[in-house]
């Protein structure tokens, strides 16, 4: 089955059925996205790097909506990452412009699908009127009971650890906590995704083979598929072949 790679902005919502050959009681409830190749798929086709990025908004709605259709829970996605900021200015700024034109426009639909919006990140050095619009978008989604969608947003996973750190030393510093007490589901707690269950699945697009500080902690245990794909033609045939090879997996967890 063959469906469109770009989703309508109107308000009608679209249904695509699960793909027949997936197994929807194995389906994963959290997936990962490691969007890239908007620049290489831009290149290919003789177009400026940002026709690349506005193309794969696109492919993002896309899989936002196909991930809500066939039940799964969360989708991760990693937007800007903290060694973004080393790229042009010229590309830095249409991305900060891109980010809060995108989010502005597609606010009222997402909140009427019932997502819930959610940024992880140091948001500190993004423009006011982004972090001003990223606060609305949290808050305005913050009881809707759809899907779980995480954007991060100056995002670094080595960042986000050190972070968790410090939070955990100034709290035993204080007297709050002892410092033997500190296991797994304590230092969880203070990271970007304290609220949110791991990724079973990660996918990275263009077929570089690495997480690029994406999710350390958290992907510990997920499963990995790489797609030579540029984001931007990631669609519904693309997430089907990723969720066969996930569904395909045996989940040991460390176990026989």
């Amino acid at each position: 089955m063959t469906y469109p790679s770009v989703i309508s902005s109107s308000n009608t919502k679209e249904v695509y059925p699960l793909p027949k050959e997936l197994d929807r009681l194995r389906m994963p409830d959290h997936i990962a996205v490691i969007m890239d190749g908007n620049g290489r798929w831009a290149k290919a086709k003789g177009l400026p790097r940002t026709i690349g990025h506005t193309a794969g908004v696109e492919a993002l709605k896309a899989t936002l909506r196909l991930c809500s259709n066939w039940g799964i829970g969360a989708l991760t996605v990693y937007a800007f990452s903290t060694e973004n900021w080393s790229r042009p200015n010229e590309e830095v700024n249409f991305l900060m412009t891109l980010f809060e034109s995108v989010l502005k426009r597609e606010l009222s639909n997402l909140k009427l699908e019932e997502v819930k919006i959610n940024f992880l990140g140091d948001l500190d050095p993004l423009p006011v009127s982004l972090k001003d619009l990223i606060n609305e978008s949290v808050k305005s989604t913050l009881n809707n009971k759809g899907i779980r969608f995480n954007i991060c947003t100056n995002y670094g996973g080595r960042r986000e650890l050190v972070l968790a750190a410090q939070k955990l030393a100034e709290r035993s510093v204080k007297g709050e906590l002892d410092p033997s007490l500190i296991d797994e589901n304590v230092f969880a707690s203070e990271l970007f995704t304290a609220s949110e269950v791991d990724p079973d699945l990660l996918i990275r697009t263009s077929g570089e083979k690495r997480i690029s500080n994406f999710l350390l902690w958290q992907l510990a245990y997920a499963e990995i598929h790489v797609t030579d794909v540029f984001w931007p033609d990631f669609n519904a045939d693309a997430l089907t072949k990723a969720l066969l090879d996930y569904q395909s997996r045996r989940r040991r967890f460390g176990g026989v």
